[in-house]
This record gives C-alpha cells, structure tokens and sequence, in this order.
C-alpha cells in the first residue's frame, strides 16, 4: 500500500484517481502530478515503483498544499474573519451559512434540526 502526504492511496485504482483521496487534490490536480512525474495515467498504483511513489511524493511536498497544513490554513483564515468581526466572521460564529444563501426556508444542514415554537398550532 503506498503512502503518500500521510494516506494510504488504494491501490487497485488508477493513479489519478487515487491521489485525489489525499486532501486539497482533485481530479486537474492528480492528472497534472501525474504528467509532471511522467506517470502514465492508465497506470494502477499496485503496477507504480517505489522510486515512482517517491517521485510523486516529494513532488505533492513542493508544490501543493494538502491534508493537515491546508485544514490548518484553512481554520486559520476562518478564525481570522471571526477575530476581525466581519460579516463573513460573525456567520461562521454563528454557524449560518457565509456565502449569501436563504435562510428563511433552508439551510437545514448548516442550521441543525429544526426546533419546535411553543404555541404555534393550527
């Protein structure tokens, strides 16, 4: 099984496919790692040398992001909007959702179950 940014890819898949189970790699990104390294991308990752899975290694470690420093940016730049009290801040505070969507109706997931409102019977 390889590992690789600290997940263990599967190793039955396709390379692209299975790079993009590591965190902050998608799809473009995994089929771009796999043409920087010169992997074919047809490959399976149990068909992939050790010297391959280094190379896709330390290429992820120079140029991309991933796993637990970008979830610790990521909480990082959301702390920053709830320390400057803006209007993005003050909604991740206060669990709603940030981007501008309805609430009146929706945003049962960001919200939470709903709750009952005492005397409110037809």
């Amino acid at each position: 099984m390889a590992r690789i940014a600290g997940v263990n890819i599967p190793t039955a898949k396709r390379v692209p496919v299975a790079l993009t189970y590591i965190t902050g790699i998608g799809p473009s990104a995994a089929r771009s790692i796999c043409e920087a390294v010169g992997i074919d991308q047809t490959r399976r990752v149990n068909e992939l040398s050790d010297t391959d899975v280094v190379k896709i290694r330390e290429y992820i470690d120079e140029n991309h992001s991933v796993e637990g420093d970008l979830r610790r940016e990521t909480q990082m730049n959301i702390k920053r909007l709830m320390d400057l009290g803006c209007y993005r801040g003050l909604r991740h505070r206060r669990n709603l959702p940030v981007r501008g969507q309805r609430t009146h109706t929706n945003a049962r997931t960001r919200k939470g179950p709903a709750k009952a409102i005492a005397g409110k019977k037809k």
